[in-house]
Protein backbone atom coordinates (compact mmCIF):
# COMPACT_ATOMS: atom_id res chain seq x y z
CA UNK A 1 0.00 0.00 0.00
CA UNK A 2 1.59 3.36 -1.31
CA UNK A 3 1.28 5.98 1.39
CA UNK A 4 1.26 9.54 -0.18
CA UNK A 5 2.74 12.47 1.65
CA UNK A 6 3.21 16.06 0.49
CA UNK A 7 3.40 14.50 -2.83
CA UNK A 8 5.70 11.59 -2.68
CA UNK A 9 4.88 8.24 -2.80
CA UNK A 10 6.67 5.58 0.41
CA UNK A 11 6.37 2.06 1.29
CA UNK A 12 6.64 0.15 4.04
CA UNK A 13 9.56 -1.67 4.85
CA UNK A 14 7.76 -5.42 3.72
CA UNK A 15 6.64 -3.29 0.73
CA UNK A 16 10.18 -2.82 -0.05
CA UNK A 17 11.72 -6.26 0.56
CA UNK A 18 9.76 -7.80 -1.08
CA UNK A 19 9.73 -5.34 -4.67
CA UNK A 20 13.73 -5.84 -3.71
CA UNK A 21 13.33 -9.70 -2.92
CA UNK A 22 16.08 -8.95 0.79
CA UNK A 23 15.57 -9.54 4.03
CA UNK A 24 15.26 -6.64 6.31
CA UNK A 25 18.13 -7.67 7.65
CA UNK A 26 19.64 -6.37 4.42
CA UNK A 27 17.25 -3.45 3.82
CA UNK A 28 18.28 -2.13 6.62
CA UNK A 29 21.83 -2.54 5.82
CA UNK A 30 21.49 -0.52 2.70
CA UNK A 31 20.24 2.28 5.00
CA UNK A 32 22.75 2.01 6.97
CA UNK A 33 24.94 2.40 4.55
CA UNK A 34 23.33 5.32 2.50
CA UNK A 35 21.91 3.11 -0.56
CA UNK A 36 18.26 3.95 0.95
CA UNK A 37 16.81 6.55 3.25
CA UNK A 38 14.64 5.83 5.99
CA UNK A 39 11.60 7.93 7.03
CA UNK A 40 9.90 7.62 10.81
CA UNK A 41 5.98 8.50 10.29
CA UNK A 42 4.49 10.08 12.78
CA UNK A 43 5.77 9.19 16.42
CA UNK A 44 5.70 5.79 15.96
CA UNK A 45 8.65 3.94 15.24
CA UNK A 46 7.51 2.70 11.62
CA UNK A 47 10.16 3.27 8.75
CA UNK A 48 8.95 4.24 5.26
CA UNK A 49 11.39 4.27 1.89
CA UNK A 50 10.14 6.74 -1.16
CA UNK A 51 9.25 4.60 -3.68
CA UNK A 52 11.56 6.52 -6.45
CA UNK A 53 14.95 5.27 -4.46
CA UNK A 54 13.68 1.94 -4.28
CA UNK A 55 12.96 2.38 -8.12
CA UNK A 56 16.49 2.99 -8.41
CA UNK A 57 17.40 0.64 -7.06
CA UNK A 58 15.49 -1.77 -9.01
CA UNK A 59 16.58 -0.55 -12.36
CA UNK A 60 20.44 -1.73 -10.73
CA UNK A 61 19.02 -5.37 -10.81
CA UNK A 62 20.59 -7.40 -14.09
CA UNK A 63 18.94 -7.97 -17.24
CA UNK A 64 16.80 -11.19 -17.53
CA UNK A 65 19.73 -12.05 -19.98
CA UNK A 66 21.99 -12.81 -16.45
CA UNK A 67 19.88 -15.47 -15.98
CA UNK A 68 16.28 -16.04 -13.89
CA UNK A 69 17.36 -15.99 -10.92
CA UNK A 70 19.36 -13.06 -10.95
CA UNK A 71 19.16 -10.57 -8.18
CA UNK A 72 20.81 -7.26 -6.56
CA UNK A 73 24.21 -8.14 -5.42
CA UNK A 74 24.51 -8.06 -1.68
CA UNK A 75 25.39 -4.60 -0.03
CA UNK A 76 28.90 -5.53 1.07
CA UNK A 77 29.87 -6.41 -2.91
CA UNK A 78 28.90 -2.85 -4.49
CA UNK A 79 28.42 -0.23 -1.69
CA UNK A 80 32.30 0.55 -0.24
CA UNK A 81 33.15 0.78 3.77
CA UNK A 82 33.80 4.83 3.39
Amino acid sequence: MVVWIEEEAYLTALEVCALLSVKPQTLYAYVSRGVLHSYRQGKRRQRLYLLREVESLLRLRPTRAAGPRAQLPRAEEWIGDG
